[in-house]
């Protein structure tokens, strides 16, 4: 797995191992090869392979270049190779005789007159023009999308990728069917001064070049290891007894997940122990319906007519019915099989029958009783009566707040100084 790091950059280093140029961890293992004959001694020198692997754009996309100088490359070294009508900057990514099995695999000639050839090692100044270019990608894929959609076509484009010399970009896009697409290069020609080139590529290359992280929590399997895309068909998830459930069984490119076809073999290594021709068995009761095949367990269940009971059989036991039915001898019943669950079961409470044992009345003792109870400890928690007296204040004290009470003053009679004060007008007379 990539240190997550890479995809994420600051001043032209990936913030995972500040690596300025190739990967100091050997691209992370994404997209990597592992050279399995590098500690093998050469033979004979004349013999050995010129031809060396060369990836670009992160490993995306991978060509064959013949080294024609005396440097000897090794694995990660940048190298500038030739281009259309210039150079591009790449990353050596296999040496050796292992490029002759790839030559062979791809159907490439090794002796091709026609192969391009390698320049030299890349220098300071190669890998600065190569930044430069790079930075224009996602201005020129916004750029691009806009002015595709000016022309209307029914196209969607994914990924722009440009020549380390900047002479040359190349447009990867996903349609439906077949689009007309010259005045989309006229367009393109002006707008970016380049030489452009179209690339049709399918769902499964697209979710690649973009990237993500899949329900496996992993990053995705044809963005850091799978190179070659098989077709995956339901008939994968029926054989490993999955449920057929699109949402769950397709990827981020909308298509059935590769990892489908990743244990096919292990299952049907298993299914050839299972005996053919079992689909139906004959008994008295009618006949058996096979529902599926436990692989793990090696167990086969069937149902009955007018049944929703499963019989879980063994396969000895299922041929021994095949065999009976061949002579014509019908079992009355099905042997079942137990099957132990990998949950332990959960054990119910028992139940008490209380009925005729408790009453309103009964709950409402206890109700008082607790209240009583309560009182009576809130009570043995009060300090004695001892200590409440030497917390009330001195004699002065009680008599200074026994004169200022307006409680113990005497009422005023005829007091002038207050507002409802009325003078006896029969004094005086």
């Amino acid at each position: 797995m990539s240190c997550s790091g890479c995809s994420s950059q600051t001043g032209g280093k990936p913030n995972g191992c500040k690596s300025n140029g190739g990967c100091s961890t050997g691209s992370c293992n994404r997209m990597n090869v592992y050279d399995w004959l590098t500690n093998l001694p050469i033979s004979d020198a004349e013999s050995a392979c010129r031809v060396i692997e060369v990836s670009f754009n992160k490993g995306s996309r991978k060509e064959f270049f013949r080294n024609g100088t005396v440097h000897i490359f090794e694995k990660g070294d940048l190298i500038t190779v030739e281009g259309v009508s210039g150079f591009d900057v790449g990353e050596v990514s296999m040496t050796g005789e292992l490029v002759r099995l790839q030559l062979k695999k791809k159907a490439v000639e090794e002796h091709n007159p026609d192969m391009k050839k390698v320049l030299r090692k890349s220098g300071d100044r190669d890998i600065e023009i190569l930044k430069q270019n790079k930075a224009r990608e996602p201005q020129a894929l916004t750029r691009a999308r806009s002015i595709a959609r000016q022309i209307r076509l029914e196209m969607k484009l994914c990924e722009v990728e440009f020549q380390a010399d900047g002479r040359k970009a190349t447009f990867y896009y996903t349609a439906d069917g077949r689009v007309d697409f010259r005045e989309l290069i006229k367009a393109y020609a002006s707008e970016f001064r380049v030489k452009v080139e179209m690339k049709q590529i399918g769902a499964r290359q697209e979710a690649a070049k973009v990237g993500g992280i899949g329900s496996c929590g992993r990053e995705l399997c044809c963005s850091t290891w799978l190179t070659s895309f098989k077709s995956v068909t339901t008939i994968a998830a029926r054989y490993q007894n999955l449920s057929i459930n699109q949402t769950k069984l397709s990827g981020q490119c909308g298509r059935l997940k590769c990892c489908l076809n990743y244990e096919l073999d292990t299952y049907l290594d298993a299914l050839q122990g299972f005996p053919d021709n079992a689909d139906m068995l004959e008994t008295t009761k009618g006949n058996a319906l096979l529902i599926k095949k436990d692989i793990f367990r090696n167990l086969m269940w069937y149902t009955l007519p007018e049944s929703s009971k499963q019989y879980p059989l063994s396969i000895a036991t299922v041929r021994s019915i095949k065999s009976m039915n061949a002579k014509g001898i019908r079992p009355d019943t099905l042997e079942t099989e137990e099957v132990v669950g990998s949950k332990p079961k959960e054990v119910e409470p028992e139940f008490v029958d209380v009925v005729g044992q408790i009453s309103l009345r009964s709950l409402d003792k206890n109700s008082k009783k607790k209240k009583h109870q309560r009182g009576r400890d809130q009570k043995d928690q009060r300090p004695p009566r001892e200590q409440r007296d030497q917390k009330t204040s001195s004699p002065q004290q009680s008599k200074i707040s026994k004169n200022n009470n307006p409680r113990n003053t005497p009422p005023q009679q005829g007091n002038p100084g207050r507002p409802n004060f009325r003078p006896d007008r029969n004094k005086g007379k």
